[in-house]
């Protein structure tokens, strides 16, 4: 009998990752609360800065404020990153999801030294708006569309989260939009459509 392969396999492995972290620290207190998120490693930029705690730029891509905020990124992370993945492939859907975060951390960490205000911050939306960037952009080389979702049910997408974002307290909209941005160029860099008889790829 011929084992069935596991579709989409590291949107569920991401996901899982998320819950087991959000479950463990819910055992331990309120993640809720942003002292004991900064405690278990959420981004905070003057202690990335001045105590040099550049992992802070990672680990917080795995901390969510609540149940809520976990779900709803998770819930975002499976529609979006299931069809992403299944186009371009296991190892460049992580690729895409980890730099995305990290690049929207990034922006996030820019704007804040701008402004020179500085906030607890924590969640997987900079790196689910990079699969969101890199699906419009994989979309467009497939004519408008990918499986079931079109290039322009990506842009309503977009615009209505970011709406919400800046319509909303407490979002890190720059992380929203790094994420985005650093998505779309990823999929620039890393799609290869095929499209050719003998099935070769080409850029």
């Amino acid at each position: 009998m011929k084992r069935q392969k596991i579709q989409a396999p590291c949107a569920i492995l991401i996901m899982l990752a998320n819950v087991v972290v959000f479950l463990a620290l819910t055992m331990q207190g309120m993640t809720e609360n942003g002292g004991f998120l900064l405690e278990h490693g959420a981004m905070y930029l003057p202690y990335v800065i001045e105590e040099q705690q550049y992992y802070r730029v990672f680990t917080s891509m795995f901390l969510h404020f609540g149940f809520e905020h976990l779900m709803n990124n998770m819930v975002m992370l499976m529609v979006i990153g299931w069809n992403l993945e299944m186009e371009i492939g296991t190892i460049r859907f992580l690729i895409i999801y980890l730099l995305s975060g990290l690049g929207g951390n990034l922006m996030s960490a820019c704007w804040s030294l701008k402004i020179g205000e500085y906030a607890i911050s924590a969640g997987a939306s900079g790196a689910i708006f990079g699969l969101i960037g890199a699906l419009f952009y994989v979309a467009l080389r497939n004519r408008g569309r990918i499986g079931n979702i079109t290039g322009r049910g990506i842009i309503v997408l977009i615009v209505l989260s970011l709406y919400f974002g800046y319509a909303s307290s407490g979002v890190d909209n720059m992380a929203h939009i790094g994420g985005l941005v650093s998505g779309f160029f990823l999929g620039v860099l890393l799609y290869w459509k095929c499209d050719r008889k003998d099935g070769s790829m080409r850029v």
